[in-house]
């Protein structure tokens, strides 16, 4: 029987064997620096969402949009803080699939896995039929399908070219999109200035079928789903030259710096905008700059597609860094695990996953599962903030961070409360998608049992140690 024996984080030593894992196998390059993650956690917070969600929450919670983006902020916090002690004792991709394979065993791991890998690649199929929807016919008209198809295989060899390549685009990108939320900061402070806005819209909480509590609940699920782009950045934790030290600052500065942002936009675009026309309009920031005048729509059209461009990129790169961690942990087949020799990005993961969202952004049936993905990954931070309390008995390496206990008991009672603000009709697709990977991991672990011969101990990865 293999012998098992409990790891110290899976960090391998660098010195001796840089091009290898801990486990013997390939490793990938380890080339982001604190400002690079940085950049790539802020660049996948605010993401595509923020330029259509503030109309969808001014209809849900009334004129005070900025309030369900704090009570967001706040509770994305709490699940972040989970994550920054598992990304900092684990750094391998993989991220949530790992930390639940640890905890809970392969089959646990697995869905965990299986959920963010299909709001992932969902995610990226949904943006690269939103790039090539509204905001690019403002230059140019071409068949969506097309357009989806020829970006995903761009995006693909941005990202198999290397991480370094990857995050220092988004770094641009980044920029960009910032300089457009503070662009509408701009309009929407020159537009009061002037006494064309309503700063009284601020204190305007509620709808007419909702009262003030159930119209921030309602809407911070909303605004939540703009601030859980962190998540995905656990998986390039094992090419961060120093994630015990770079990790927790690179992610919680990227969430401040968001939340403030975000907030400055909605307090802009509530104020700035009639709460009935921000609710109606499916490109509300546009509103706010043709309310204020002075900046072409073009040119804020331009900004929306580069933050539509660099959420896909980021999306992609964690999508295909969690095939290759799942992969590598045994969870989906090998050959997912090959990377490039000379650039030693995880090529095979890219492809299949761009090929399922090419797929799916191909079929149009998008908007039909776009909707559960807050309600999957509701289920994964559910998990990982478990795994945090149940991991403790691993002490891992020295000098990783560490959430105090309240914070992960916090997170999961957060997801548990916000699931149930999800919609009767999101819980039976949601659901459909468990149950497909509650099937799958049952396959994935009869096939470890077999193939290990032995109990449940042996069988794979145990409970606190990992097997090699």
């Amino acid at each position: 029987m293999p012998a098992i024996r409990e790891t110290r984080g899976d960090v391998p030593n660098l010195k001796q064997h840089p091009h290898r894992d801990a486990s013997g196998g390939p490793a990938l390059k380890r080339a982001l620096t604190t400002p690079l993650l940085y950049f790539f956690i802020l660049g996948d917070v605010l993401g595509a969402g923020v330029y259509v969600l503030v109309g969808q929450i001014a209809a849900d919670s009334g004129g005070a949009v900025w309030l369900p983006l704090v009570v967001a902020l706040l509770l994305a916090l709490l699940t972040a803080a989970s994550y920054a002690e598992l990304a900092t004792k684990y750094p391998r991709a993989g991220g949530a699939s790992h930390y639940a394979t640890r905890a809970f065993g392969p089959f646990t791991g697995f869905v965990a896995g299986f959920c963010m890998l299909a709001a992932g690649i969902v995610s990226v199929a949904a943006l690269a039929r939103g790039f090539g929807g509204d905001y690019l016919s403002a230059f140019v008209t071409l068949p969506v399908g097309l357009v989806a198809v020829l970006f995903l295989a761009g995006l693909a060899l941005v990202n198999a070219r290397g991480i370094k390549e990857s995050t220092r685009a988004n770094v641009v990108a980044t920029v960009v999109e910032v300089g457009g939320l503070l662009v509408i900061v701009v309009l929407g402070a020159w537009l009061l200035l002037r006494g064309d806005g309503d700063p009284g819209r601020l204190t305007d909480l509620g709808t007419p079928g909702k009262g003030a509590a159930a119209a921030v609940l309602s809407g911070a699920v909303l605004a939540y789903y703009s601030f859980v782009g962190f998540e995905t950045s656990v998986n390039v934790a094992e090419e961060t030259r120093d994630p015990r030290r770079s990790y927790p600052r690179a992610l919680f500065g990227a969430l401040a710096t968001a939340g403030a942002v975000y907030v400055l936009v909605g307090v802009a675009a509530s104020a700035a905008v009639p709460t009935g026309r921000l609710a109606e309009s499916s490109g509300p920031l546009l509103e706010v700059v043709k309310e204020a005048g002075g900046v072409p729509t073009w040119l804020f059209s331009a900004v929306a597609l580069v933050a539509v461009a660099n959420g896909a990129l980021l999306t992609g790169i964690m999508s295909s860094r969690l095939a290759y961690g799942m992969a590598r942990d045994g969870l989906l087949p090998a050959v997912l695990t090959k990377v490039l020799p000379g650039r030693r990005t995880p090529w095979a993961a890219i492809a299949v996953t761009t090929a399922l969202a090419a797929l799916l952004a191909l079929t149009g049936d998008v908007a039909t599962l776009a909707s559960t993905l807050v309600l999957l990954l509701l289920v994964v931070f559910l998990v990982v903030n478990a795994a945090v309390l149940v991991l403790r008995r691993d002490p891992g390496e020295a000098g990783h961070f560490r959430a105090p206990t309240v914070l992960p008991v916090l997170g999961a009672a957060s997801c548990v409360l916000l699931a149930t603000q999800v919609e009767a009709r999101v819980w039976l697709r949601g659901l459909l998608v468990l149950a497909v990977g509650a099937v799958l991991a049952a396959v994935t672990a009869a096939k470890h049992g077999r193939h290990s011969g032995a109990g449940p101990t042996a069988a794979g990865p145990s409970r606190v140690g990992m097997r090699d």
